[in-house]
């Protein structure tokens, strides 16, 4: 056993007391009985952007290797894709393609299933995107997608073109985005709920997260301030409980009660999303990592 190997051990016999005394003000924890944190892999150097299939596979990025990773329901991981456009945030459609906020050059992929890439979106107005960041798919297809501007050491320019960094709607077969949210500070995490009807920005800038309300035609209105944090990725379980990320991962129920928190031993946790077979598995990306975690409570895709 290596001493990377002992300390996650440790770690996880400490998280797990941890997730006791987080969880105990409910009435039945959100977390397995006896859970601990897995470290599934830690070989890469920056993970990001984890997205589930129908079947529980998830797919998730390493950015600064530009490639793709999939992690399969037998526990394998295998390269995607390579050349991935630098993809950071990943969402299937509901057409089983791969969605993509492909940073490299500032675009919103959609990855076919027989990896052939189609150019979504390019840029606003003319203007190139910031970097498209984070992404979800509502119910009709239409996709909303954040792009704050993280200054890329692959990028020649040394400054947005455009003057706000804003969320953006595309809704189904349309090619012009629509601002949906344009004061903001930096807008990151992003996620929807299954219903369609609200939609939660996690305003990492501002270290605040807010939910919208979804209207006709992808519109956005009744802002509401959901919580003094902000957050990287974000995500939602079925029973409305909404998991930001940043220092490990920390759980608000639907009215905005902080109800669990997640310790990683990582100095970054960058996004969550819930996989596996029944979607009751909680995958965390966390600087070089990919963890699991066994939950009582499942996704929502």
């Amino acid at each position: 056993m290596t001493l990377p190997t002992r300390l996650l051990c440790l770690t996880s016999s400490i998280c797990a007391l941890t997730f006791f005394y987080s969880c105990k003000a409910q009435d039945k924890s959100i977390i397995a009985e006896g859970a601990e944190l897995t470290l599934v892999a830690s070989d890469y150097k920056f993970t990001e952007g984890p997205a589930v299939d129908k079947e529980g596979n998830v797919f998730f990025t390493d950015q600064p290797n530009n490639r793709i990773l999939k992690w399969s329901l037998d526990g394998n991981i295998s390269v995607y894709m390579e050349n991935a456009g630098r993809a950071n945030g990943l969402y299937f459609d509901h057409k089983g393609n791969l969605l993509a906020c492909a940073d490299e050059k500032n675009e919103l992929w959609q990855i076919n299933s027989d990896k052939s890439i189609t150019v979504l979106v390019d840029d606003f107005e003319g203007k190139k995107l910031n970097g498209p960041n984070d992404l979800w798919v509502d119910p009709k297809g239409g996709i909303y997608f954040t792009d704050p501007y993280y200054q890329r050491d692959y990028w020649s320019r040394t400054k947005p073109e455009l003057e706000k960094q804003q969320v953006y709607y595309l809704a189904p077969g349309k090619s012009e985005l629509i601002v949906v949210v344009n004061d903001l500070v930096q807008p990151n995490g992003i996620i929807g709920s299954k219903d369609g009807k609200t939609l939660y920005v996690a305003d990492i800038g501002d270290k605040k997260t807010y939910s919208y309300t979804i209207n006709e035609e992808g519109i956005l209105s009744n802002k509401t301030l959901f919580t003094e944090m902000g957050s990287d990725g974000i995500t939602l379980d079925n029973q409305g409980n909404l998991y930001l990320t940043g220092k490990g991962v920390t759980v608000f129920n639907k009215s905005g009660v902080q109800i669990a928190h997640i310790p990683i031993d990582q100095g970054w946790t960058a996004n969550v999303t819930f996989g596996g077979k029944n979607q009751k598995t909680l995958f965390i990306t966390a600087l070089n990592s990919l963890y699991t975690l066994e939950m009582n409570v499942k996704g929502v895709r």
